[in-house]
């Protein structure tokens, strides 16, 4: 009865966990540039002092990223970039270091600086990039952004700053609590002159939404089937006790 109760309970409270990684999925799947987390299960066999697993519990883990890429969608608007293929557009974390996106939705703030719609800087060839005021800004497919001063015509384009792509190997990135992805050895990648970006475009989500509450259905009948069984072991553990006393 031990046994039943404890893969029950475990089941239950693992199918939860995943329950909340197919919600943050579902949550963002109308997000720029969102790469949907990847949830799995596993059986962990428990090891007593001495002897053989006694017992196995269930866990819900996060392997990895889905990094297939999503749907790229014109915008028209000037600072809306998508990259064409694979790679990543550096950004500057919260605590400072080096970060890399998909999201291309990027906007200027009041004090200059390029930023993604999270308010993460763009980093470009020396640190995060400032944009001086400009009547027209354009971003070139190789990432150089370009401005036209105010009173200018609109022949003269001022090259400001180049966006730093990268393109890192199959396996080097993860993704941190915040949604961005880092590089497993924690040291900025390299620049890389072969990503190219598209003006006037942002990709999509990689979250298919019908795929997503499909598995929310199926995580809920789990968990519906893991409390049935903890009840299950609940009655028998009474109906034994009563045939206890009778004796």
């Amino acid at each position: 009865m031990d046994r039943m109760l404890y893969v029950a309970m475990t089941g239950a409270q693992q199918t939860l966990q995943a329950q909340a990684i197919v919600s943050h999925n579902l949550a963002n799947a109308n997000t720029a540039g969102f790469r949907q987390d990847l949830a799995d299960f596993r059986s962990m066999p428990v090891f007593a002092d001495h002897g053989m697993p006694t017992r196995a519990y269930a866990m819900a883990e996060r392997p990895g990223s889905d990094l297939r890429l999503g749907r790229v969608m014109t915008t028209g608007r000037d600072l809306d970039v998508a990259l064409q293929g694979e790679g990543w557009i550096a950004v500057q974390a919260p605590d400072g270091s080096e970060a890399y996106t998909r999201a291309g939705d990027l906007q200027v703030d009041a004090n200059g600086l390029l930023k993604t719609a999270n308010g993460h800087p763009v980093m470009g060839n020396g640190g995060p990039i400032s944009i001086p005021p400009a009547e027209k800004i354009e971003v070139g497919a190789d990432g150089t952004i370009s401005v036209r001063p105010l009173g200018e015509t609109s022949t003269n384009l001022v090259e400001v700053d180049r966006i730093k792509l990268v393109k890192p190997a199959d396996g080097a990135l993860y993704k941190d609590d915040s949604g961005l992805m880092r590089t497993n050895d924690g040291q900025p990648a390299a620049p890389d002159a072969a990503v190219r970006l598209l003006g006037g475009a942002l990709e999509s989500s990689n979250v298919n939404p019908a795929e997503a509450l499909v598995n929310m259905i199926e995580s809920a009948r789990r968990f519906e089937l893991q409390v049935k069984m903890m009840k299950v072991a609940e009655d028998n553990a009474n109906t034994t006790n009563q045939l206890l006393r009778l004796e």
